[in-house]
């Protein structure tokens, strides 16, 4: 290339502006309603810093099984948004627990368990959207550090299961966890107005995941039936 079109197109590119366009932040509540009960299992502190304790060899692990309090193991599979109870025996729990529901005891879910689900839905459903593009066009917002969505309408009560650990060839073991039967949830989103995804699409694809995805432990996701859920209504959230 000659000295002069070298020059000339050394102009031309710095002449070149990119656009950015202006954001137009908008929130709406997206209310959802169950379609079948939600099973919850949060990790409890104390089976994660049995994790932490074998993977650091920090200290011994003891191999034998402690005793089951099925009442305890039930209120630690739930996220609570109030003051978790305890208690050493079943009987202590329970009554713990129902002084906490007196009391106007609340609890939720991860939001990010929620955003998960849409990516997942237009994954399965081959829709011509990537995952990076709906991670950046709307987040759910979440109360507290653990950025919970709270499950309304419904107290959960205990669930027992038969569970196998590792697979069918491995030990059984029954699991107590926390379940919500008729429960609903607000979702606060956040869009970008001007963005690639409209918000009509947004509420699509969260109805789309509540029915093929849903949250939770046994899932559709995970082969089950439970945590499904549809959209019930939207509500714009002025300011």
């Amino acid at each position: 290339m000659r000295r002069k079109e070298i020059e000339m197109a050394t102009k031309k590119n710095a002449q070149e502006v990119v656009e950015i366009k202006s954001f137009d932040i908008r929130t709406v509540d997206v209310r959802i309603r169950g379609t079948a009960p939600l099973i919850s299992h949060k990790w409890s502190e104390k089976a994660k810093k049995m994790i932490l304790d074998t993977q650091t060899q920090e200290t011994k692990v003891d191999s034998k099984r402690e005793k089951k309090i099925p009442a305890r193991d039930f209120i630690n599979s739930a996220y609570w948004l109030t003051p978790e109870p305890t208690g050493e025996t079943d009987e202590e729990c329970i009554a713990n627990f129902e002084e906490a529901v007196k009391n106007g005891a609340r609890w939720g879910f991860p939001a990010t368990a929620f955003k998960q689900a849409a990516i997942m839905a237009a994954s399965r459903n081959g829709l011509d959207l990537k995952g990076t593009q709906i991670r950046a066009s709307f987040f759910i917002e979440g109360e507290g550090p653990d950025q919970l969505v709270e499950i309304k309408g419904s107290v959960p009560h205990i669930r027992e299961d038969m569970v196998r650990v590792g697979g069918i060839s491995k030990a059984a073991d029954i699991r107590h966890r926390a379940q919500f039967d008729d429960w609903y949830a607000d979702l606060r989103i956040r869009y970008n107005k001007g963005g690639a995804i409209s918000l009509e699409q947004i509420i699509n694809l969260i109805n789309l995941s509540g029915f093929c995805g849903g949250v939770g432990e046994w899932r559709p996701e995970k082969d089950g039936s439970f945590g499904t859920f549809a959209v019930e209504s939207k509500t714009e959230v002025e300011g």
